[in-house]
């Protein structure tokens, strides 16, 4: 081994790849040397060109001129009151606050090395591409509601390089916002949820420039909060609609789809235990959340039933978790309940929210808005398999009414039902499946193998023609929803049989079914 080492180092060639390589390594870690001192230098050049703010008079005007809402130094703190609130103090911001505000002025100003954020933000430039990155960093993002899910989803938008963002809403964080929201601190309680917002990202991403709206969102202030950005004329690339309140909500839907402007809804997180149940889908889709339920019927009444994607959940209630109770009676007997709340239409009670899943909800929302903007493939599950299932349901209709209208048909003539059609749709289906009957059977309350079907026999011929066109007069308050059991037997003693449904079911279910059949002809005239 000696006589092998002794012979390489008298090799000239040896001598040679081993000097190449040392050099290599001396050169390679002078300039990675070099490159991390220079980052390093201008790190510690931008912290320490901040000037401190004792007295500074320049400084607090050139803030004023940049920034669109008060500094946080102006700003009295506050104290907890006996209710979670805040009174006025005379204490001031921290320093820390103060030169973060200092850094975000110079930030947005310009004066902030642009490879030092392309730093921060490397990963996802590796993620979204050079490209992807770009359109995020010039990307306008609306958030209206900055609770649980608005604080974690403006928080993941301005981490991900998202530069001009809008934030609304009308609260202050209280005590019981601590266990959900993405920022907040104690000494945060009694602040407006906004203010709170900014004071925190500006710490995190200097540069991110934003447009603080304390105020509740309603109709009439709809073209002005969502008004494009006061220094280009950008209309919104994204809004998130994170409200808990269903009238709110059901608005700022209507209007961004009615305005074509890019909208994600978060359904309720309240009640709900399970991530791994959270989805991504269209508004039709939505299941399993009351939120949802009302948001969907409310948009179906403004004639839109589809084409606004959410965030929801599917998981079911059960026994041993958490449960919306109703009010008690004796709340009721006090006047109405809406008068029982500190704010008009604002809600009268806790909601139990399990501090983890607003975040979750928060973040996949944010998720969607960053995929959307830069153009990332999206791929997502379908909501428990549900469009195949509702493509089964309306299958199985079509055959039934063709079943009905040759029973109908003098002769019973085979052919009559060839090309028939029926004016019922998929979204149709979803609907009274999903929000009328709630995923169950009308008659016994079991969820699976479902089908709908005509409750009553006609009277007379369902065909309806035109020319060569075939159709059938099925309603959607014409339809019920069963099992394929329970269906099997309703069609054979009822449309092949003589018998009534008042014959075959007791009373206290032709009702029950019977109310939720005029529950769905209330939405007929909307289809």
């Amino acid at each position: 081994m000696a006589s092998f080492l002794s012979r390489a180092a008298s090799n000239s060639h040896v001598q040679f790849a081993t000097t190449a390589v040392v050099s290599g390594a001396v050169v390679a870690g002078t300039i990675l040397g070099y490159q991390r001192l220079q980052r390093e230098s201008r790190i510690s050049h931008l912290k320490h060109s901040i000037p401190e703010l004792e007295n500074d008079d320049t400084v607090r005007s050139l803030f004023k001129a940049y920034s669109c809402v008060p500094r946080l130094t102006d700003r009295k703190a506050v104290q907890i009151n006996d209710f979670g609130g805040a009174s006025p103090s005379s204490s001031k911001a921290d320093e820390e606050d103060r030169r973060n505000e200092e850094l975000a002025r110079r930030a947005q100003a310009g004066d902030f090395d642009d490879e030092l954020i392309l730093e921060q933000l490397a990963r996802n430039r590796v993620f979204l591409g050079p490209e992807g990155l770009e359109k995020l960093r010039n990307a306008f993002v609306v958030v209206v509601g900055c609770g649980g899910v608005g604080s974690h989803a403006t928080a993941a938008l301005a981490r991900s390089g998202v530069s001009k963002i809008r934030l609304v809403d009308f609260d202050q964080v209280t005590l019981s916002s601590l266990n959900r929201h993405a920022v907040a601190t104690l000494a945060d309680v009694g602040t407006a949820k906004v203010l709170c917002l900014h004071k925190r990202l500006i710490a995190i991403t200097p540069w991110t420039k934003f447009d603080l709206r304390q105020e509740k969102y309603w109709d009439e202030s709809a073209d002005r909060l969502l008004q494009p950005w006061q220094d280009n004329d950008q209309k919104p690339d994204f809004v998130i609609d994170a409200i808990d309140n269903i009238d709110t909500k059901v608005s700022l839907l209507e209007y961004c789809y009615k305005h074509d402007i890019p909208v994600i809804s978060a359904m309720g997180a309240g009640c709900k235990s399970d991530p791994t149940r959270i989805m991504v889908g269209d508004i039709s889709s939505s299941t399993d959340d009351r939120l949802s339920r009302a948001t969907r019927r409310r948009l179906k009444l403004k004639g839109i039933t589809k084409g606004i994607p959410t965030v929801f959940s599917t998981e079911k209630s059960g026994e041993g978790k958490a449960e919306l109770l109703p009010l008690p009676e004796d709340e009721f007997t006090k006047g109405s309940v809406g008068d029982l709340g500190v704010l008009p239409d604002f809600r009268v009670r806790i909601l139990p929210v399990l501090g983890t899943m607003p975040a979750v909800f928060g973040y996949t929302v944010a998720n969607h808005v960053i995929l959307s903007i830069t153009g990332y493939p999206l791929d997502y599950s379908p909501a428990k398999g549900r469009d195949k299932m509702h493509d089964g349901i309306l299958a199985a209709l079509q055959g039934s009414e063709e079943k009905i209208l040759r029973l109908m048909t003098p002769g019973h003539d085979p052919n009559i039902a060839l090309g028939l059609k029926i004016p019922i749709t998929m979204g149709d289906v979803a609907f009274l499946t999903e929000e009328v009957f709630r995923g169950r059977s009308a008659i016994t309350g079991l969820s699976t193998r479902l089908a709908l079907l005509r409750w009553r026999k006609p009277t007379k011929s369902t065909l309806i023609s035109i020319g060569d066109q075939k159709s059938t007069d099925v309603k959607l308050s014409d339809l019920v929803c069963m099992t394929k059991d329970e269906a099997a037997r309703h069609e054979k003693e009822i449309f092949k049989g003589d018998k009534t449904v008042e014959e075959i079911y007791d009373a206290e279910t032709i009702a029950k079914v019977e109310g939720l059949m005029k529950e769905a002809a209330k939405y007929e005239k909307y289809r």
